[in-house]
């Protein structure tokens, strides 16, 4: 195993960070910037690019396989950025309405679209729309009481996990008749339409992050008051056959990663 690679990118804070899928490059926030750099060598890495589009701190970042890189921000608005011929970054406008600061970001599997949280109550589910050339986007509200922290997709494209300050790990419907194939049945449910509410499940405490295990039967989460939870899906709407917890002495973990299937 080889030893870790220890790289000073910036002196001010990184909110978020994400590597490309051939991870060649990693793109990092820097208040209201983005900035792009190759790593694809163990020497220092060499900054390529610089995306300049928000008013106020970029809070989070994704890259899709395709290489566009979605961000979004305190300012309440997100940017699809488009690499061009010249190595130069294109950036494509997000009609996000909401009104309150971004949290989270997260492209879909396939890269088709991509969801937004947001401390406005709201997840903002956005996808593509050719005749206007541009990214919009269809609101998820219904039971979302405060800040939502953290989102995760089904392999599937159409389920959405969320964690939220108010203590709830939901797994909704983000399905879009315009852009997703119908999903065959699974643990979290059959009839999908959009919005729908597959399963609630109450940690009562601040969840920092969701992620659907490798097989996408049941979900992780961490939350604030240092414990993580294993939540399985019961047989009925909504319904939560069991959540598993172990609590920790450390402080609270904010995020987690599932290394295999095991």
């Amino acid at each position: 195993m080889s030893a870790p690679i220890e790289f000073n990118l910036s002196k001010e804070p990184i909110y978020d960070h994400c590597f490309s899928q051939d991870k060649q490059t990693v793109a990092i926030t820097k208040e209201n910037t983005v900035e792009i750099y190759n790593v694809a060598s163990r020497a220092q890495p060499k900054l390529i690019a610089t995306l300049s589009g928000h008013d106020k701190t970029v809070t989070a970042l994704d890259i899709n396989a395709k290489g566009q890189i979605v961000t979004c921000s305190q300012d309440r608005n997100a940017l699809v950025w488009d690499k061009q011929h010249d190595g130069t970054y294109k950036p494509t406008l997000v009609l996000l309405r909401i009104n309150r600061a971004a949290t989270s970001v997260k492209w879909s599997p396939n890269g088709e679209k991509f969801a937004v949280a947001s401390s406005a109550r709201v997840i903002a589910v956005c996808y593509f729309e050719d005749e206007n050339d541009w990214w919009i986007s269809k609101h998820i509200k219904k039971p979302l009481k405060s800040t939502i922290l953290s989102l995760d997709w089904h392999e599937n494209n159409v389920l959405l996990a969320a964690g939220s300050t108010d203590g709830h790990v939901r797994v909704f419907s983000a399905y879009v008749k315009a852009v997703d194939k119908k999903p065959p049945p699974t643990v979290w449910g059959e009839r999908l339409p959009f919005q729908t509410l597959c399963l609630d499940s109450n940690l009562r405490s601040w969840v920092y992050d969701v992620k659907f295990d490798p097989s996408y039967q049941f979900l992780a989460a961490v939350t604030q008051d240092g414990s993580i939870h294993f939540i399985y899906p019961g047989p009925g709407d909504q319904e939560v056959e069991g959540v598993f917890t172990v609590k920790n002495s450390t402080l609270p973990f904010k995020t987690l990663l599932f290394v295999n299937s095991g």
